[in-house]
């Protein structure tokens, strides 16, 4: 077979790539051949079993690969709420038309009414001071990288006190002793695993001390013989020893959860209330709007951090702060209206009954449609809300489950993910599951469509 492989040349002249060179600069046509003839031989050189067509196919799947976006719509019938492959948070009503806005020419960003240079945080630190309390606030890329400015502003080459309790590993690697290390900050553990005293804070405190860490256990929890030290005892720790609060709160919540049944997660305002004198949390978990970290606290902290040359490597774009300043002002609002318009919050206080109508309505199309092919039914089960947020939590939901009669459940999956909205399912044993927590008002049309185009081969 390898001395069948055609050359680049031969390969321009075939006609289903000559369609792509009406399109394609030549030289990027020519590119891709040589990258896929280049792994085509790898491949067949270790023993797998290939013929023209293979290479033929390869090629158009690269080239159409280049052109077909990636970043684009999908369905979310995982029931996992915050889930980072699909983007985390929903936006909520009205903000991808301020994006729109604000990307489909100039835009505001840091400049005032005299036409001079403006201070781009400022219109997002009033937002933030109405809602926390806080003096003032910054935002940057994410929750990590707020957390790396704060230490390396406040700490770079001191020591931080942080209960080995709380050195925590969430998704994508993040640890927090690695940021410290990478922020130039000396990490100062104590106490154990499960058990942290004041005393133990005390103890640590020297002549390096540049603050004292709290960081809230996002993604797990320990229970049992437990000791964890509360953020007033810190607080009036720092005060007596003249040590600045750090309170990583990770997701960071603006309302009270446990007012609708779901368990309390560390509210933002709370944090600023009991003194602590810097703190972060993602804008894109609970709060619900862009990937970014929120820092909040002491204004002279504050500007402390926008003097860091650092800031500038983290800073957000325009998008960012019109998605951020858009969701934020949705907390101004009156609870009940912030819940009906709030992509995160409507989804984690959907009725069940709103559920199980949407279930049942999607699951009544598909066997109208596919009944031969496909044995559906809709069953209770529960959902998650991911992204490091109430982490233990399971909502109750209802799901279509579809098994297939004519391919692997697998191979269904896969297919329905190809779509060109791509559907994501969870695969239990044999079974698709399509949680109806997590899909949106009018996506079971797509749901439909996609199995639609699956099933008739369209």
């Amino acid at each position: 077979m390898l001395k069948n492989i055609p050359s680049v040349d031969k390969v321009l002249q075939w006609s289903e790539i000559k369609e792509y060179l009406e399109t394609f600069e030549h030289a990027y046509v020519t590119l891709i051949i040589r990258y896929t003839i280049d792994d085509f031989r790898s491949r067949i050189v270790s023993g797998e079993k290939m013929n023209l067509e293979h290479l033929k196919q390869s090629i158009i799947k690269e080239l159409q690969g280049l052109i077909t976006p990636y970043f684009r719509r999908a369905v979310n019938a995982l029931g996992i709420v915050l889930h980072t492959g699909l983007g985390r948070a929903p936006f909520s009503k009205g903000i991808a038309d301020i994006i729109y806005s604000v990307s489909s020419g100039y835009s505001q960003l840091q400049i005032d009414e005299y036409g001079r240079r403006a201070d781009r945080y400022r219109k997002i630190s009033r937002l933030i001071q109405v809602l926390t309390g806080a003096e003032a606030g910054i935002i940057v890329n994410n929750n990590a990288g707020a957390t790396l400015l704060i230490l390396n502003t406040l700490a770079k080459g001191r020591e931080v006190i942080v209960s080995r309790g709380q050195l925590i590993e969430i998704g994508g690697a993040f640890r927090i002793p690695e940021i410290m290390a990478q922020s130039g900050a000396i990490m100062h553990e104590i106490g154990t695993t499960n058990r942290t005293h004041l005393r133990n804070y005390e103890d640590a405190i020297n002549e390096q001390t540049a603050a004292l860490l709290r960081v809230h256990q996002s993604n797990y929890r320990i229970i049992g013989f437990t000791k964890e030290v509360k953020l007033e005892e810190l607080v009036q720790l720092g005060k007596k020893y003249s040590i600045p609060v750090i309170d990583d709160l990770g997701s960071g919540a603006l309302i009270d959860f446990s007012k609708y049944n779901l368990p309390k997660e560390p509210m933002v305002q709370e944090s600023i209330k009991t003194g602590a004198d810097v703190v972060c949390f993602s804008g894109d978990k609970l709060i619900g709007g862009p990937q970014c970290g929120i820092i909040i606290g002491k204004k002279q902290i504050i500007e402390k951090i926008k003097k860091n040359p650092l800031t500038r490597t983290l800073r957000c774009d325009k998008l960012t702060n019109a998605a951020l300043e858009a969701t934020l002002k949705m907390f101004l609002m009156k609870e009940e209206t912030l819940i009906k318009n709030h992509g995160v919050l409507g989804i984690l206080l959907k009725p069940l009954t709103d559920i199980k109508h949407q279930a049942n309505k999607c699951a009544k199309q598909l066997k109208k449609l596919h009944s031969s092919k496909l044995d559906i039914s809709v069953k209770a089960d529960v959902s998650e809300i991911g992204g490091g947020s109430l982490s233990t939590e399971e909502l109750p939901t209802f799901v279509v489950a579809v098994k297939s009669k004519q391919m692997s459940i697998q191979e269904l999956a896969k297919k329905l993910r190809q779509h060109r909205i791509p559907v994501y399912g969870r695969v239990s044993e044999d079974t698709l599951l399509l949680d109806f927590r997590t899909v949106l008002k009018g996506e079971e049309k797509i749901i439909v469509e996609a199995f639609n185009s699956t099933l008739n081969g369209q």
